[in-house]
């Protein structure tokens, strides 16, 4: 008898919602608390996969983080 393969359980994702409300006007290049979320301690910008945004909330937190450190209100490098 040949050996059957077992299945692998469905493990279904949990889904992550915009952190902005898919409302890309909420993202404020003065407010260095939620940006310095969505930056790595060596100053990386996070993935939409890993800050989970949607990708209209995502292009304007990028935008965000530029202007931020335009301004020095956040360091280019950590």
């Amino acid at each position: 008898m040949a050996m059957q393969r077992q299945k692998r359980p469905n493990r279904f994702r949990e889904q992550h919602r915009c952190r902005f409300g898919n409302d890309p006007s909420k993202v404020d290049y003065k407010d260095i608390d939620t940006l310095s979320k969505m930056v790595t301690s060596q100053g990386k910008m996070f993935s939409r996969k890993r800050s989970g945004n949607s990708a209209r909330c995502q292009r304007a937190v990028k935008l965000a983080i530029k202007r931020a450190r335009y301004l020095a209100l956040l360091p280019y490098v950590g």
